[in-house]
């Protein structure tokens, strides 16, 4: 059962940046109501893209380095990393729907 994985500042490169595979970082903190809104739809789709894409939370309360490092100004903010480099990004609370369509225009080869 695919689950996302809590990443901090100190295991974000080897985690995101050195990922073989797309990687969504959900940027959240436990005081967020938009983030826990948002947290069931990103274990869903941690599933259903399984082997595909992998799935990082990072707390931006706990690690505010790397999210100071992307310019996240508000949360929740999900980043999808592909080699290495942010190639979408998605603010606040969107429907399951917008998600994978960001997810799949990411999985198409170049």
């Amino acid at each position: 059962m695919a689950k996302p994985r809590e990443v901090t500042d100190a295991s974000f490169d080897q985690e995101v940046i050195k990922a073989t595979k797309p990687v969504l970082v959900d940027f959240w903190a436990p005081w967020c109501g938009p983030c826990r809104m948002v947290a069931p739809i990103v274990e869903e789709l941690a599933e259903e893209y399984d082997g595909k894409v992998d799935f990082v939370k990072l707390n931006t309360d706990d690690n505010p380095n790397t999210a100071i490092t992307y310019g996240i100004r508000s949360i929740p903010t999900l980043l999808v990393f592909k080699e290495g480099k942010p190639v979408g990004q998605i603010i606040g609370f969107r429907p399951k729907s917008d998600l994978k369509q960001r997810l799949d225009a990411v999985l198409v080869p170049a």
